[in-house]
């Protein structure tokens, strides 16, 4: 496994800076944000994006190994809206392909409490998925669902459920922890019973509990609302994340891909080192956590 950084962490730098910092902070590879007017991220607007974030990466040598977009139309039973998130996501997936990026996080649409046609929209996710995964593969990529509040696939079990219907190699888990331990969902063990054969990727981070008891409550998607939130962000291995037994867990699937630090800077950065110390940290502390449990 390697140990990537996440553009997340590095909101007021440009790519090329977030990428050196990166390799600074002894970090073999980035996720990068795929969206507009986001200083470290790839512009979804300008086609010749890709092909210059590549150029920049072969020059720090850091290669994009993932991309984030931040789509959630791809469940909108309104025709238009979903054949845009269609068109987002196959631009996403060109431009994977012009960076060699072998995943691409995928949200499992918009859903919230309240909403309602369940069953409809999660067909109309299930096709896009069906549709999108193909070419993801084409292209020598994969789509990777996240376990993330705000979607279709909070848990672990509604996204097993996702990929399993879709039943295509393109389309596997984004296993993230941190989302299920704050949303009070599954334990690191019930994820790996139900989800652990269909991991494509990690979101490695950590956090500690304001109370622990709180309900879950978010209004949004990509973030929790700093009023909503029962929870602050840690550097990895400084948490209650127990991640010593879970990348044992991983290691036993047989993955081997990308640890990715979804350091939550651009989100939380009251909580945080600033992202030169903090990733650096999390890299000290997780290659630790990581050599002794491979070994």
């Amino acid at each position: 496994m390697i140990i990537a950084g996440h553009t997340m962490g590095t909101p007021d730098h440009d790519l090329a800076g977030a990428l050196r910092l990166f390799r600074g902070a002894g970090l073999e590879a980035a996720e990068v944000i795929y969206q507009d007017d986001y200083p470290s991220g790839i512009p979804t607007a300008d086609p010749r994006a890709a092909a210059e974030a590549a150029r920049i990466a072969d020059g720090e040598g850091v290669p994009i190994i993932g991309l984030t977009p931040y789509t959630t139309s791809i469940n909108s039973l309104d025709d238009a809206e979903w054949n845009s998130g269609i068109d987002e996501f196959r631009a996403c997936i060109d431009a994977a392909h012009i960076l060699s990026a072998t995943a691409i996080r995928v949200y499992a649409g918009s859903w919230h409490p309240g909403d309602t046609e369940h069953e409809a929209h999660w067909a109309r996710l299930r096709e896009a998925l069906a549709v999108l995964g193909p070419e993801a593969r084409a292209a020598d990529t994969v789509l990777c669902v996240e376990n993330h509040f705000g979607t279709m696939t909070q848990t672990a079990a509604d996204t097993a459920k996702l990929v399993r219907e879709v039943n295509d190699a393109g389309a596997r888990v984004l296993y993230d922890q941190a989302n299920l331990t704050f949303t009070h969902d599954e334990t690191w063990q019930e994820a790996f019973t139900v989800q652990g054969d269909l991991i494509g990727h990690v979101h490695v981070k950590d956090l500690v509990f304001k109370d622990p008891d709180a309900p879950f409550r978010a209004a949004g998607t990509a973030r929790v609302e700093a009023d909503e939130r029962a929870v602050c962000s840690r550097v990895v291995g400084t948490g209650v994340l127990p991640w010593p037994e879970i990348l044992r867990a991983l290691i036993a699937t047989g993955y081997d891909g990308a640890l990715s630090l979804e350091y939550e800077y651009r989100w939380h950065p009251q909580d945080l080192p600033e992202p030169a110390v903090g990733f650096a940290q999390s890299a000290i502390n997780l290659n630790k956590i990581l050599k002794e449990a491979n070994a």
